[in-house]
């Protein structure tokens, strides 16, 4: 069951995660947001408990940082 959000607009995002390969080949693994709960870029994914979701209060864009 992946974790969704459902932003100001009242727009559902689906949260993934993917994992990239930074210039120095370092495997990095990024979290972004979808409109669909299936996205072929990544795969579903539950809320990591030492992330927390912003929200751009200008469009509603949803972005997922580390806890302070």
């Amino acid at each position: 069951m992946a974790y969704k959000h459902v932003n100001s607009k009242g727009v559902t995002y689906y949260l993934h995660e993917t994992t990239v390969t930074l210039r120095g080949g370092k495997p990095q693994k990024i979290y972004f947001f979808a409109k669909v709960e299936k996205n072929a870029k990544g795969t579903p994914t539950d809320l990591p408990e030492d992330r927390v979701v912003k929200e751009n209060p200008r469009n509603g864009f949803l972005t997922v940082s580390k806890k302070k």
